[in-house]
């Protein structure tokens, strides 16, 4: 069975999907990856169905050993990589052979990196999903010693690459209004939108801080509010109106007010966005936000058609005798369109 030896890896690595959608009436969060665009990604590059799982990296890569030839793809937050010392590019698939090593280095911007197998990675399913959530101790953290098994591959293309997309750098966050907004005054609400943010250094997959100069969004009546379901989006304020967007394994009640909830189309660009990036709020309408919405699943399923085939340098192709590089051989001297 092929897969990869974990000989180094970064603090915070983990198998991920979409996730397991439907539990919280048992008090679990959907989960899955931070960036599901990153996903989507590499089932496009290896040709395979986005519900598998892949390695989703936090900040740092690793090193992995192919115990079989296997195809990979590497997607989201770019990474410095290499198979035995040669560079590879990102956002692109490849082909590892058995004993061959893949080196990744830290992020160069964003946070998540994902690592994905031909066939997807073969670990047990857990209520429906192979997703670790670690807030809800399900599933672990992928160590080093650990061998990431790859499912059956049904084959498929390998050396195609996808444009980057620019979801790295922060930017802006499309809102829209939720069940507890009213609680919020409406000059508070435009300020908010008027508010330039940055990316705090209270981040993870539960919920990531936004900083401001200016004062707090507090609500009215903040300490009268019951506990209500919560959903990644949600944007939560603490006791001294700091907002926290919520994400994938963030908790499924709370009882701090929240003034909005972003697009899950937006939210990828919300876990990717660096210590310090730039944020900012744009209120839209239900229906712009459904509409918005319904755009980015549409262009995920179109991620197929824009893989392109990947230009290889020949300085680091180390099997370029095995390709013919001239079709014919012709005399300098002799009329080719005379016959012998």
């Amino acid at each position: 069975m092929s897969g990869l030896l974990v000989q180094r890896i970064g603090p915070v690595a983990s198998i991920q999907d979409l996730g397991r959608p439907g539990l919280l009436g048992q008090g679990v969060s959907q989960g899955g990856a931070a960036d599901v665009r990153g996903i989507a990604e590499g089932a496009a590059l290896l040709g395979q169905s986005p519900e598998l799982a892949a390695l989703e990296m936090g900040g740092i890569g690793g090193e992995f050993l192919a115990t079989e030839p296997i195809r990979i793809a590497l997607t989201g937050a770019p990474m410095m990589a290499s198979i035995d010392g040669s560079p590879i590019v990102w956002n692109a698939s490849h082909q590892l052979e058995k004993g061959q090593i893949l080196s990744l280095g830290a992020v160069r911007k964003g946070v998540y990196a994902y690592l994905h197998l031909g066939g997807g990675i073969a670990s047990p399913k857990i209520l429906g999903a192979r997703a670790a959530h670690l807030a809800a101790g399900i599933g672990a953290a992928v160590q080093a010693g650990d061998t990431v098994l790859a499912g059956a591959d049904k084959g498929g293309p390998v050396g195609q690459v996808l444009p980057v997309d620019p979801r790295f750098d922060g930017g802006e966050l499309r809102i829209v209004e939720s069940f507890q907004s009213a609680l919020f005054a409406e000059d508070l609400r435009a300020r908010f939108s008027d508010t330039q943010f940055q990316r705090g250094t209270r981040a993870n997959r539960m919920g990531v801080e936004m900083l401001n100069d200016g004062p707090g969004f507090a609500a009215e009546g903040q300490l009268n509010i019951l506990s209500e379901i919560i959903s990644p989006g949600d944007v939560q304020m603490t006791g001294d109106g700091k907002p926290f967007v919520l994400m994938r394994e963030c908790q499924t009640t709370g009882g701090y007010p929240r003034i909005g909830t972003v697009l899950p189309c937006d939210l990828p660009k919300v876990a990717q966005a660096p210590l310090g990036a730039g944020l900012r709020f744009r209120w839209v309408s239900l229906e712009q936000g459904l509409e918005a919405q319904q755009k980015f699943e549409a262009e995920l399923k179109s991620l197929p058609r824009s893989c392109q085939p990947l230009v290889r340098d020949p300085a680091d192709m180390q099997d370029l005798l095995s390709y013919q590089l001239v079709g014919g051989v012709v005399s300098a001297t002799s009329d080719p369109f005379e016959g012998e």
